[in-house]
């Protein structure tokens, strides 16, 4: 496989704003992809924006945010990803990117990564398994059928998102599909992150990209009802602590913190899969004699219909 050149964006979105942000991170994928990047990787919900207040406020009183969220999430597909779609295949690079996905049919949103590959179709959707907290007042819950792993030309790509990366079953899932390159877009900003994505590259033997938003109170629209008791303009909503870590640990690039900007690095996945002869977490070290992990992929709608069939019918439905 060929080395690939991973660009790690730390950036804030256009706040509760769509159209504006998907414009953002188009630009940012081209400086990127000039740069020489093959895979471009954006925060957890970066479109239009991590729900903040969720965790400052009580949701349930601030229904015109989440309306604006409501109203500025992504369908999966819609004008919004034919849009960022057309940034991948101009560039001609793969595109990883945090949305908040609006489900047509339910009017559910989810916590999603969004991949789109070279030719600007979708390559694969995962929603986030269980939001944490306060996230579970605006997200649901994804299934397993979007535990996503995707085969491209310099290894096979996913992740997790946030605090799913503390979930080991999860984890074990992800290494089970042959994962190489591991993305785990975040909000989480303590200084015990970076040890995460450190352990988790370790422990997977995989090369690990985390990113985060950067974002005060300044960024957050002052229209917004309430805003002003919420933020200061100097109040730091996300600091960042964007990494690239290798599949022995070390640190590629980064920590970035308290400022914007977009981390570099080359990724040569032979030196992944050196590391897993040597441990590999869901082969020969994993015992699986004493240990087994069944995970359930199929779908989960919430809503299934089973029609009638009359006597001497057949049903092709």
């Amino acid at each position: 496989m060929d080395p690939v050149i991973v660009a790690a964006v730390q950036a804030a979105p256009a706040y509760l704003d769509r159209d504006a942000t998907v414009e953002k991170a188009c630009g940012l994928i081209a400086e990127a992809a000039a740069a020489g990047a093959g895979l471009v990787v954006f925060p957890e919900a970066f479109v239009p924006g991590y729900p903040d207040w969720v965790w400052r406020t009580k949701p349930w009183d601030d229904a015109a945010w989440y309306a604006r969220l409501l109203d500025h999430a992504i369908a999966v597909p819609s004008d919004a990803t034919e849009r960022l779609g057309e940034a991948a295949r101009n560039t001609g690079a793969w595109v990883a990117i945090g949305i908040n996905e609006l489900d047509a049919a339910s009017r559910t949103l989810f916590n999603s990564l969004l991949y789109l590959d070279p030719d600007g179709t979708i390559a694969g959707c995962h929603r986030k398994l269980m939001p944490t907290g306060g996230e579970r007042t605006v997200w649901g819950s994804g299934d397993g059928s979007t535990l996503t792993v995707l085969d491209t030309p310099f290894g096979q790509l996913g992740g997790l998102i946030c605090w799913e990366n503390y979930m080991p079953l999860a984890r074990a899932a992800m290494y089970a599909q042959g994962i190489d390159i591991y993305l785990a877009p975040t909000w989480d900003n303590s200084d015990t992150w970076v040890s995460t994505l450190r352990h988790i590259a370790k422990e997977g033997r995989v090369y690990v990209i985390g990113t985060n938003s950067c974002i005060r109170g300044s960024d957050v629209p002052c229209e917004l009802p309430g805003r002003d008791d919420l933020y200061d303009d100097d109040d730091w909503l996300a600091r960042g602590n964007t990494t690239i870590v290798g599949p022995d640990g070390d640190i590629l690039a980064g920590p970035l913190t308290e400022t914007a900007g977009i981390l570099y690095a080359k990724l040569d996945i032979s030196l992944a899969h050196q590391a897993r002869r040597r441990f590999d977490p869901v082969g020969h070290y994993a015992r699986p004699d004493v240990f087994h992990l069944d995970v359930d992929a199929s779908p989960r709608p919430p809503v299934t219909f089973r029609r009638a069939v009359r006597a001497g019918q057949v049903d092709h439905v």
